[in-house]
């Protein structure tokens, strides 16, 4: 009986195998294929857009760390709504100086930072933004709203105002603006005349951009006021402002 139950069992063994092996040798791989579809859509911001760092515009600077404004301790003007929008544009200091018959060139003191920032002193600067989703140009220009003035209105005759060694950042990947003044003066004339000094063709321009006036070394010495010899100076604080504006208008060229 011993030997008949294990013949049983091996062959039952046997056959199981078989089995399993036909099993597999039949069986086929089916496959099945589905497409899903993927969409994402922008639309213009209006947000401002904080200050960004003039050399290195990757840099978005918080509160603590943006741009000081050295005519107003409480803190520079916010920027402009957007999506086309000025976010910032540097006040400018040529300091105290001694009243002198020569003519005269004073710098403007370089951009400082917050408490908060860990970088030194930068270039003074204009910050645009072109938020429309577009890429279809702008155009920056500026000017003098009349000559130098004491606040009992006394004129500082013939000063002129010299902006150099301008240069364009920007962290987008939309071309640089293609038009833009290095170097140039503004002459109140008493017409407020603009001069343009940035402009971005069609295809140009989308994004953050900032024009800095010199770099962390030179920022210092690259926007000068000239003042004639011949000028007379009261022993008075002198001021003026300059007017920055945007316009949807691209500059000549694109397609």
């Amino acid at each position: 009986m011993k030997n008949k139950t294990s013949k049983i069992v091996a062959i039952s063994a046997l056959s199981l195998g078989a089995v399993l092996t036909n099993v597999g040798l039949s069986s086929t791989v089916s496959a099945a294929e589905y497409k899903s579809n993927l969409i994402v859509e922008f639309s213009p911001s209006n947000e401002l857009v904080k200050p960004v760092d003039p050399t290195d515009p990757t840099k978005t600077l918080g509160d603590e760390e943006g741009p000081v404004d050295p005519t107003d301790p409480s803190g520079p003007n916010p920027g402009t709504e957007g999506p086309l929008s000025i976010d910032y544009a540097s006040s400018l200091d040529f300091g105290t100086q001694k009243i002198t018959s020569t003519d005269q060139v004073y710098n403007a003191v370089a951009q400082k930072f917050g408490d908060g920032s860990s970088r030194g002193d930068g270039p003074n600067y204009v910050q645009v933004t072109d938020n429309r989703g577009l890429e279809t140009g702008w155009s920056l220009s500026v000017k003098q709203q009349g000559q130098f003035l004491t606040a009992d209105n006394e004129e500082l005759t013939g000063a002129e105002l010299v902006f150099s060694n301008g240069v364009v950042n920007t962290a987008s990947i939309s071309p640089k603006p293609s038009a833009v003044k290095n170097s140039f003066s503004l002459t109140p004339d008493g017409n407020g005349t603009a001069v343009n000094i940035m402009a971005a063709k069609n295809g140009e321009g989308a994004g953050t951009y900032v024009l800095a006036f010199g770099d962390n070394s030179s920022g210092g010495k690259s926007i000068s006021l000239k003042v004639p010899g011949k000028a007379t100076k009261y022993a008075k604080k002198y001021s003026t402002s300059l007017l920055w504006r945007l316009q949807d208008v691209p500059a000549p060229g694109g397609e």
